[in-house]
């Protein structure tokens, strides 16, 4: 389709002619605040230049955050959660200088390991999805996933012959995020899937876990020792440990909102 090109179109005429020509595009963010933008830019006395350099960038900047949601969605998190959302006078525990030196995503671009070690509402996963978020944001693909669910995937993978497929699939993501690594005891054919995906990511990609068990029980989790030291091996080696301690400030919270007094209406 060829828009006609005229001198001197009224008001009305050049609105429709935008319109067309950024539907034909695909601009549609430059369709949607063209009107604001060209009114700002008469009140601001803006160049031809500078009028058309504030279109473009609102473009793109509409553009990168549209990615940036798909890559939030794409990573499969159970909740939205946030750096700016956690209380880190709630658990002194956890540094905020390490955290947010984490949030530069330096770590996965080198593909390091992190470990996020502690008790049931201690921050673990509300941490690693605040990361995993960050990263999906600076343009990394991240995808979140339970230790149980991963292996009973990996599992049924294995049964249909899709599991170097499978594999594949979540060695390829930037950061593989897994939360509640240590509740249940894995069987030794699970734990030897588990491990063939950190293997094939090892030093190429970043994994983020959280566990509730130190390292020293995660026997309970891995029974093979072997196997299980090995598994340690691949999610420490170059990587940062964070242990978020043993109280629950979530716990806390309810008790302190629990003791407060009741208002009188």
């Amino acid at each position: 389709m060829t828009l006609p090109r005229q001198r001197g179109l009224t008001e009305q005429a050049a609105d429709a002619a935008i319109d067309t020509a950024c539907r034909l595009l695909r601009l549609p963010s430059i369709r949607n605040e063209f009107n604001e933008i060209a009114d700002r830019a008469v009140k601001d006395q803006m160049t031809y230049r500078g009028f058309l350099a504030e279109l473009l960038m609102t473009e793109c900047d509409d553009r990168a955050r549209r990615r940036s949601e798909r890559r939030i969605k794409a990573a499969g998190f159970p909740r939205e959660k946030s750096l700016r959302a956690f209380d880190f006078d709630a658990n002194p525990n956890i540094d905020a200088a390490t955290v947010h030196t984490l949030a530069s995503c330096e770590w996965i671009k080198k593909s390091q390991p992190l470990c996020l070690i502690g008790d049931s509402g201690t921050g673990k996963s509300h941490m690693l999805i605040a990361l995993g978020t960050e990263a999906a944001m600076k343009g990394y693909r991240v995808r979140y996933t339970l230790a149980t669910k991963l292996v009973n995937e990996l599992v049924e993978a294995a049964d249909e012959k899709q599991l170097n497929k499978t594999i594949a699939r979540y060695g390829r993501v930037d950061l593989l995020c897994i939360d509640e690594l240590g509740y249940m005891e894995l069987d030794r054919h699970g734990a030897e899937l588990l491990f063939q995906v950190l293997t094939e990511r090892e030093e190429k990609n970043s994994v983020a876990i959280a566990s509730n068990e130190s390292f020293g029980g995660w026997t309970k989790t891995f029974t093979d020792p072997r196997l299980c030291a090995a598994i340690v091996d691949r999610l420490t080696f170059n990587g940062t440990i964070i242990e978020t301690g043993t109280d629950s400030y979530r716990l806390a919270s309810t008790r302190a909102r629990a003791e407060e007094p009741a208002t009188v209406s």
